[in-house]
């Protein structure tokens, strides 16, 4: 994951320095504590010379912008005039977070008076909030003293928020083949992604002629993938030319990723084969790609495979998957896909194997089959609904351990447990909209997902937070 990185904006006011310029030696202090905090939390910080006038406030977004931010956070270090400020930050397009902190922690009647003068930043950012509203600007706020609260933590999650949000609104994501006929739940055409959302769609005409015929893909470069993989799994049990056809195919729509600037891909494995632009199925490719942050999905679905992109940008431990059948005894359910996972996840090392491939003449496909590795993660879907809004609903799961043989070797296998009941949270799921495409993210990232959602102007649910009542309408979620 790339670091995180912010531009941490101090704010002042002239008229301290005109009049009392001996207070801004301890004012400097407080802000170079405050950067080293936020790199201490593995932050990246941009720093820049505190601001109290518009051109001063104009050079540091601007400098903020040309770092490539993830966020601007803002710290009032005194009152300072909001419409020093206001234009700048309305103006750029950066997220913007607000820090509303003070350096001393007890402000009761004992304080020295003098305190006043390095603790009052408050009304300073009331103003300044008020002018951002007015001027459209979205923000996130966090408040509470920096040393006595998770305050910049939560700035942190903030941060994260803000990542997973640009990437999916500048998501650009290749489409092989059309959507998987029939299936409706995650489609939703082109125009209405990129003005919802602000995702695009870049389509590979399987008709065109195979790209490898003018442009082949180099020996040395199939040479160098085999002996990588003879090292991050067991290909023992896989034919050597297969292989070598597989990855040729594999190393294709790599270079097609990265030619196009892609953040994430889907492909409907029954319109690949020969005779097309694309010889057989990169189940193999999938598999690295998310490894390596390039999001995924099956079957044509632009709108997870964008979501996968995002949702790796700042957790690599994700992947793609499905629900597919439940575990009633054992209160789980099982996931699985054809021949894709992120392999980062698996437990222990994945296993190459040639995969029946009868949906198409298609060459042999590898796939690297794997488990779903135990431990707390959440289960994340985005659900299209009406008129292009969404419903993001989220799930804390817990990733199971198998509880005997595993007879599923030859599968991409996995099981977890929900927060409720699996009749329970299944009905929560479907009365939702929760399409059968998901994205499970691995760690304590609850928090920062919902954040997420909100950032993003969703509906965002958690399962297992839920109350329902009966509708003869639709199932009356509420």
């Amino acid at each position: 994951m790339k670091k995180l990185k912010i531009g941490l904006l101090p704010l002042y006011v002239k008229l301290y320095d005109d009049y009392w310029p001996e207070i801004r030696e301890r004012v400097d202090a407080f802000y170079r504590t405050i950067v080293g905090a936020f790199e201490n939390r593995g932050l990246e910080v941009v720093g820049t010379p505190i601001c109290a006038v518009k051109p001063e406030f104009e050079a540091a977004v601007q400098a903020f912008e040309r770092e490539d931010t993830d966020a601007i956070v803002t710290l009032h270090l005194a009152y300072s005039p909001s419409l020093e400020s206001a234009d700048a930050l309305a103006a750029t397009g950066l997220p913007l977070i607000v820090l509303d902190t003070t350096p001393t922690y007890d402000f009761g009647t004992a304080q020295h008076p003098d305190e006043i003068m390095y603790n009052h930043g408050i009304h300073g950012v009331q103003d300044m909030c008020n002018l951002l509203i007015r001027n459209g600007k979205r923000f996130q706020i966090e408040v509470g003293h920096w040393a006595e609260s998770d305050v910049l933590d939560r700035v942190v999650d903030g941060v994260k928020a803000a990542r997973l949000a640009e990437r999916l609104r500048g998501a650009r994501v290749g489409a092989i083949g059309r959507p998987f006929p029939g299936m409706g739940d995650f489609q939703v055409p082109a125009d209405e992604l990129r003005s919802s959302i602000g995702i695009e769609t870049v389509a590979w005409d399987l008709l065109d002629t195979d790209p490898s015929e003018d442009d082949p893909i180099p020996d040395e470069w199939i040479e160098r993938e085999i002996a990588e993989d003879a090292q991050r799994f067991d290909a023992n049990m896989v034919d050597r030319d297969t292989l070598r056809q597989s990855i040729r195919t594999d190393l294709t729509v790599r270079r097609w990723i990265k030619r196009n600037g892609l953040s994430a891909f889907t492909v409907n494995f029954l319109d690949v084969g020969r005779g097309t632009g694309l010889s057989g199925m990169p189940f193999l490719e999938a598999s690295k790609a998310m490894a390596c942050g390039v999001g995924y999905a099956g079957e044509g679905d632009v709108l997870t495979a964008a979501l996968t992109g995002a949702l790796l940008s700042v957790y690599p431990d994700s992947s793609f998957s499905e629900m597919f059948c439940p575990d009633w005894k054992h209160n789980r359910i099982f996931l699985s896909h054809m021949g894709e996972m992120n392999v980062r996840v698996a437990a222990g090392r994945p296993v190459l194997k040639e995969k029946e491939f009868p949906f198409a003449d298609a060459d042999t496909p590898v796939a690297a089959y794997g488990r779903f590795r135990a431990g707390e993660a959440v289960y994340v879907n985005l659900a299209p609904g009406r008129h292009g809004t969404y419903t993001f609903i989220l799930a804390p799961i817990e990733m199971c351990e198998p509880d005997g043989e595993d007879r599923m070797t030859d599968a991409i296998r996995g099981w977890f447990r929900p927060p409720v009941p699996i009749e329970r949270f299944l009905a929560d799921y479907s009365r939702l909209g929760g399409t059968h495409h998901g994205v499970i993210v691995y760690g304590d990232a609850m928090n920062v997902l919902e954040r997420f959602g909100e950032v993003m102007g969703w509906r965002t649910v958690v399962i297992g937070q839920l109350n329902y009542v009966k509708d003869a309408g639709n199932g009356g979620a509420i």
